[in-house]
């Protein structure tokens, strides 16, 4: 299949879409004129139900329901399309929208980005001592957005927002001169966007490198989902596989960390296909995903996610949170109805699917998992625990915050009685 993308500038090219309203049509076009709007004719042929979208999954994270944006940016927006504003106005107006929406949520730019030579390294991050995030300039765009996306502000152009670096020479630079570094995770955007030419000189750049301190490169993306081709048919997807094969014949460890939101993302002979071209590689598939309201909140869907990837070889590694950024108030889901939905699928489902971890916020101070509840002084409350830290010494300590079972994110949580802070914040 030869990849076709639908942006705005072409959404009504797509021929099923025949059948959606001039009112849907229009709320995505204002939606769209705010958050990041693409798909293309893999996920709109071989993945939508289209005479279910109204329920279908894989629609809702395609393309943008009129509530993703907040009742009051949604009216200021239509007012301006409808008047006739010009484009520079309504620009401008919806740039002042997104930075409202807490673009760069958990410290992203002010406390990940680290420093070298007196300057910051604006494509790098360096939140846990072990991991550092490689933001490739040529990889920082996506096969489809999916309208959940904590990253949108990578998408909007608006220049100051994005993360990318240029030079791998001065990532490595960097890792030399952090030699607790022991993993590389490449990411964007979606690295597999690019050409394997310009990521084959960036995997070389890192191994003639010769750094012992790094054992493992993972590689975040979603084109394993949104499109399979790029392992299967794409001119250069021969290529793409030497480099995984190479990258594992270094004596260094490659991973794949795929984004899979729910079964129906495996149904398909592309993907199936795919996912044993990848493994033959020596690559790991990891799977993770948020639980999303409307898409994926029930556990009998992760049950049958975590089977389905266990059998095609894939290892489920953690269920998140949405993140407080964008559209967290349309697709978030309760603390408490995470972790039933978490406790609930992970009973039922085999040891070897019990890899993962969840339901996780990945927060400023690092990743938070929700273990359960319990009466603490006559109250009840969430037993929580960091499984990474800003700080290695807080990571496995339990600690515990007020029950409330509106609780979406860390924010809305406070400690238990006779406690003014959590001891992170100490």
């Amino acid at each position: 299949m030869k990849y076709q993308a639908y942006g705005l500038h072409n959404f009504l090219e797509i021929p099923q879409i025949e059948g959606i309203t001039e009112n849907y049509r229009k709320a995505i076009k204002i939606v769209g004129s705010v958050l990041p709007f693409k798909t293309n004719n893999y996920i709109t042929e071989e993945l939508i139900i289209w005479d279910k979208i109204d329920s279908d999954p894989i629609f809702r994270m395609n393309f943008p329901q009129k509530e993703i944006l907040k009742k009051d940016y949604f009216t200021i927006m239509e007012k301006l399309q409808d008047s006739g504003s010009n484009p520079g106005e309504i620009k401008k107006t919806a740039n002042l929208i997104r930075m409202q929406m807490n673009p760069h949520p958990a410290g992203q730019r002010e406390l990940n980005t680290p420093r070298m030579n007196n300057k910051k390294l604006w494509g790098v991050q360096h939140k846990y001592s072990e991991t550092v995030l490689f933001f490739p300039i040529k990889g920082q765009t996506c096969h489809a957005y999916c309208t959940f996306c904590f990253r949108w502000p990578q998408f909007v152009g608006i220049s100051n927002l994005k993360m990318a670096l240029a030079s791998t020479q001065s990532l490595i630079e960097y890792l030399r001169s952090h030699r607790e570094v022991t993993d590389i995770l490449v990411t964007g955007g979606d690295p597999l966007v690019m050409k394997s030419r310009f990521l084959s000189k960036i995997i070389d750049q890192i191994l003639q490198a010769d750094l012992s301190n790094i054992r493992n490169i993972r590689i975040g993306s979603k084109a394993l989902s949104w499109w399979p081709y790029r392992f299967l048919t794409d001119d250069d997807a021969d290529e793409l596989l030497r480099i995984f094969e190479k990258v594992n014949n270094s004596g260094k460890r490659l991973a794949l960390m795929a984004h899979i939101n729910h079964p129906r993302e495996m149904v398909t002979r592309a993907f199936k296909e795919a996912v044993k071209r990848i493994l033959k590689t020596g690559t790991q598939i990891r799977s993770q995903a948020p639980i999303l309201k409307n898409i994926n909140d029930r556990w009998q869907i992760w049950q049958r996610m975590w089977r389905k990837q266990v059998n095609l070889g894939i290892i489920p590694y953690y269920m998140f949170i949405p993140r407080n950024t964008g559209a967290q108030h349309y697709f978030a889901v309760p603390l408490a109805k995470a972790l039933e939905n978490f406790r609930n699928a992970y009973s039922s489902v085999s040891g070897l699917c019990r890899t993962v971890r969840g339901p996780i916020m990945s927060a400023s101070p690092g990743k938070i998992q929700i273990l359960g509840t319990k009466i603490i002084q006559n109250e009840k409350a969430f037993i929580l625990q960091f499984i990474q830290g800003r700080n290695p010494d807080w990571v496995l300590r339990p600690f515990f915050a007020r029950y409330d079972e509106n609780a979406i994110w860390r924010n809305d949580l406070k400690p238990v009685s006779g406690a003014e802070k959590f001891f992170y914040e100490e």
